[in-house]
């Protein structure tokens, strides 16, 4: 009987030993068939990604085959820019021209008139005595008539621009009462010119 329970136990023995190993060897299995289907889907993936990127490719060689989808430009495109190059060159000759006629007209002694948004330096032969002179006494310098649009800082830069030399306070300070926050269009004010003799 001691024979038989001895067979009996490693019979037993062995098929525990034996369970043991299959529960060892199918986790090694499902480790690896989880490891394999990682590796699927990552794959799977990059397919998606590569094919996006062909189609990508594919449109950007489509838009590069229209007309003006590549960042060349035709003859054509080159001979209308070249016509209006000539066309803003011609402009400004015409403008140089015009600047020229203003500057030989105010050399001999004439006015020249500018657009009615901005002041008009005038520049006259022989300075006029201010009207209503400040508390020093007369001064010598130009009338100017107030237009649309001008403001004292404007008006005092245009007449810099014509050589006189006057500041926004000069002109504050020789016509007492004029608010430079609000002129009257067509009034008449004194512009004090310090050079005048």
């Amino acid at each position: 009987m001691r024979k038989i329970s001895l067979w009996l136990f490693i019979l037993v023995f062995t098929a525990s030993l034996s369970r043991a190993q299959d529960d060892a060897t199918q986790q090694q299995i499902d480790k690896l068939s989880g490891q394999i289907q990682d590796l699927l889907d990552a794959q799977a993936a990059q397919g998606k990604r590569i094919d996006a990127l062909e189609k990508q490719i594919s449109d950007l060689g489509d838009k590069m085959n229209q007309p003006g989808g590549g960042s060349f430009a035709s003859a054509d495109d080159l001979k209308n820019l070249a016509a209006q190059v000539q066309e803003i060159d011609k402009k400004r000759q015409d403008d140089n021209q015009k600047i020229l006629d203003a500057l030989d007209k105010l050399g001999k002694g004439g006015t020249v008139s500018t657009s009615s948004h901005r002041p008009t330096a005038v520049s006259t032969t022989t300075p006029t005595d201010n009207p209503t002179p400040p508390s020093t006494g007369p001064q010598k310098g130009y009338e100017y008539e107030i237009k649309s649009g001008d403001t004292v800082a404007a008006v005092a830069k245009a007449y810099r621009a014509q050589g006189v030399k006057v500041t926004t306070d000069q002109i504050l300070a020789a016509n007492p009462g004029l608010n430079p926050k609000n002129l009257i269009v067509g009034k008449k004010i004194f512009i004090p010119d310090a050079n005048a003799k």
